[in-house]
């Protein structure tokens, strides 16, 4: 009978060492593990990319008795190579999906297993280029399964060896249960149970392929009611089982309406939701199953219908939590930012082992494609064939699901490849990236009038926001007023379209992303609804709370920000509640009602008050100061910037770095100053084989272009400090003397 040895205790690590040889320097470390929980994290881009080494010692005696051994690897990043006792028995590439290794023939009565991981750069494994940490290491539990010669297959794209397929036909479910089983004998059946939510029978069948009726199946509808099934598969030879394996299941069937959006079970489910990250502060992707359930919690908690796991494979356990809990998830390989002319290989096995592993989990509906691959355009003939390819693939594999992905915002939507899945979504920054808030809604207008047929959603939305603040947020300020403003705008926009499929906040947590270097916090993303230590909800995550979540609640905004200069302050609340109160030092202030959820109150500031939101029996409170200046812990300034935006001369009515690119680019004389000076700037990038002007991969085209409007010309040169571009103060300093001698044009 199989037995499963845990084996995440008791490892030597050798950071930068690839001899498998090894016995000097080693670090006694137990799994989950990452060589990237600091550095990965801290800015500057400097994170260590290379090879490493784990060993682990142990006797065959204390093994379980078995006549196959096989190690399970959870998640190696990003490739990986198994020696048992000296000998490399396979290699992996793909750093989050389950493989195995048979050591049966290599066991001695001692014996040492190494494992070499290597995060390092290459131009075959993705992902490659992204604007996340690619943290390195065994980061996932790693495990030897013991069983006999005869068991469910351990070799195949790292599944169990049991697929469920339901179909859900009036009251009952027709269940199509396959296993897939090595070395089956004459004298072997394969006997499947399948038991209610509470343990009870409800059928049986025998043979490695069987249909089954559930009658008066209870169907799994989300968050509603996510009702799960377990089926049981067993090799029974003469009586005796020999393996055993299981998988829970959900009955449900939907549809996806270009203008109904979501539909699940006959009913209208609108999807509305965030994407997921899966690392955390000084963690890095090495998580507990702690992290797992109180990242599902918070998500409960925001009322979210839908997750987009992001950007690859997630931990198993965290696909069965959004199985109990009803989430609705678009599941996805890193096949990102970059197409890779030598990757197709590596796009398909992902692929294949995200399906495999994944099939049986009834909260995933949509299979991801890719994400913002066409970074570097969208006419590529390679990239167009590989998206066909991996679609064909998808359905070949799976006739129960649909495909999707993840177009970047400056994609055209008359691309051919936009038209290559079953249904679409955009990645759209308009009021952070460029733009302004006001431009998301109509672009969806647009897209739905122009394709009627094809379903389009929103797969990636945001803005960041940190420990700073205002009471007159602008685009690029970080604070946290700005980003509460940007989602509720957002909301009201996006919510209201019942024709898009899904929406997905980018993101649910702040997260790693060690080339980052602005905001005031190097080596994150920001656009967290909560911070990456999960310690603190962001005022926007109750913006989406009052939308989303039927639990009774009442928020006041600005908790953070107490010090404030101007006499008369608007205080913010946000509530699912049909009336709110706001009370200053106890007196009433009046009710409002807002069917929007967002509940706006003037008040007067003086010397110190305190303010209590009252929502029928529920309240919140906070504490306002006035004070004569502004309090400079709240007033942005960039770790380690060459300039800070309050040290860059502005006269009035003359450009300075402080300006947005758009507004210089509207007078003639800033037009020509900044081609110029985007001339010099092409000069100090890398370049492409091609010899174009290249920033981590991203030619330098109109897409871009388009996107920096919205910057201002100090933003955009912080930021090129991901894109390998660095500016001297000197410099920062004569381009901002050069922009000063420009007078901006008359408002008319």
């Amino acid at each position: 009978m199989r037995e499963i040895l845990n084996l995440n205790l008791g490892w030597s690590f050798y950071r930068g060492v690839s001899d498998i040889a090894a016995t000097e320097g080693g670090e006694a470390v137990n799994l989950p593990h990452t060589w990237n929980a600091t550095d990965g994290q801290d800015g500057g881009n400097d994170y260590f990319r290379g090879t490493c080494l784990y060993k682990k010692s142990f006797k065959r005696a204390e093994l379980p008795a078995a006549e196959q051994y096989y190690l399970e690897i959870q998640g190696a990043n990003s490739s990986a190579e198994v020696y048992l006792n000296g000998t490399s028995l396979a290699k992996h590439d793909g750093g989050y999906s389950t493989w195995r290794v048979n050591l049966t023939d290599g066991l001695r009565e001692d014996n040492e297993l190494a494992i070499l991981v290597d995060n390092a750069p290459n131009d075959r494994v993705y992902p490659q280029m992204a604007d996340f940490t690619f943290y390195g290491g065994l980061y996932r539990n790693v495990n030897l399964i013991c069983v006999n010669g005869t068991h469910f297959d351990l070799d195949y794209f790292g599944g169990c060896g049991l697929a469920v397929t339901p179909v859900v036909s009036g009251a009952n479910a027709s269940v199509t249960l396959d296993s897939y089983v090595t070395a089956l004998g004459e004298d072997d059946r394969v006997v499947y149970t399948v038991t209610d939510k509470d343990g009870n029978v409800v059928a049986e069948a025998e043979g490695e392929t069987a249909v089954v009726t559930i009658e008066n199946a209870i169907l799994w509808h989300g968050r509603k009611n996510p009702y799960l099934y377990t089926a049981k598969a067993d090799i029974v030879r003469y009586g005796e089982v020999i393996d055993s394996v299981s998988a829970r299941f959900g009955c449900r069937y939907f549809e996806i309406d270009p203008e109904r959006g979501f539909i699940l079970n006959g009913e209208e489910y609108p999807l509305r939701g965030v994407s997921r990250h899966q690392d955390r502060l000084g963690i890095g992707n090495a998580l507990l199953p702690c992290h797992h359930e109180e990242d599902i919690d918070l998500i409960y908690e925001v009322g979210a219908t839908t997750i987009r796991l992001a950007h690859y494979q997630h931990d198993q356990y965290f696909y069965d939590l959004c199985d109990e809990r009803g989430f609705v998830v678009w599941a996805e390989i890193p096949y990102i930012s970059k197409h890779l002319p030598n990757g197709r290989e590596n796009t398909v096995t992902q692929m294949k082992e995200l399906i495999v592993q994944n099939y049986n989990h009834p909260s995933i509906f949509v299979w991801g494609l890719s994400n913002e691959i066409t970074m570097n355009g969208e006419g590529d003939p390679d990239l167009i064939d590989n998206h066909r390819m991996l679609n064909d693939l998808v359905h070949e594999m799976d006739k129960t699901r649909l495909t999707t992905m993840a177009c970047v915002s400056m994609c055209s939507m008359d691309a051919e490849y936009v038209q290559i899945p079953d249904v679409v979504s955009y990645n759209h920054y308009f009021g952070w990236y460029g733009g302004d808030t006001s431009m998301n809604g109509p672009w969806f207008d647009k897209f739905h009038e122009k394709f009627p047929n094809k379903p389009i959603g929103v797969s990636e939305y945001g803005c960041e926001a940190l420990n700073w603040h205002t009471s007159n947020p602008t685009q690029g300020d970080y604070t946290e007023e700005y980003q509460a403003y940007y989602h509720e705008e957002l909301i009201k926009q996006l919510f209201t379209r019942p024709y898009i499929w899904a929406t997905h906040v980018w993101n649910m947590f702040d997260f790693g992303a060690d080339a980052r270097s602005e905001g005031g916090e190097n080596g994150q993303n920001h656009k967290g609804l909560v911070t990456m230590d999960r310690k603190y909800k962001k005022d926007s995550f109750y913006a989406y709370k009052a939308w989303l979540s039927d639990e009774p609640f009442v928020h006041l905004s600005g908790k953070r920000y107490i010090d404030r200069v101007e006499d008369v302050t608007r205080v913010t609340v946000y509530s699912n509640q049909p009336e709110v109160e706001l009370f200053a030092n106890g007196v009433s202030l009046g009710k409002k009602t807002a069917e929007d959820h967002f509940f706006y109150f003037d008040v007067k500031n003086e010397g110190e008050t305190k303010l209590v939101a009252k929502a029928g029996e529920l309240t919140d409170e906070g504490v306002i100061r006035k004070v004569d200046t502004m309090n400079e812990d709240y007033v942005l300034k960039e770790k380690g910037a060459i300039l800070n935006w309050f040290d860059v001369e502005a006269p009035e009515g003359r450009f300075s770095l402080n300006d947005k690119i758009s507004d210089i680019m509207d007078s003639f004389f800033g037009k020509m100053w900044f081609i110029r000076t985007m001339m010099k700037i092409k000069d100090k990038m890398p370049k492409s084989k091609d010899g174009k002007a290249s920033a981590m991969g991203f030619e330098l085209g109109e897409g871009i272009m388009q996107m920096m409007g919205g910057f201002t010309v100090l933003r955009l040169t912080t930021m090129m400090g991901m894109m390998d571009v660095s500016f001297t103060k000197e410099e920062l300093l004569k381009m901002n003397k050069q922009l000063n001698r420009i007078r901006k044009p008359r408002k008319k």
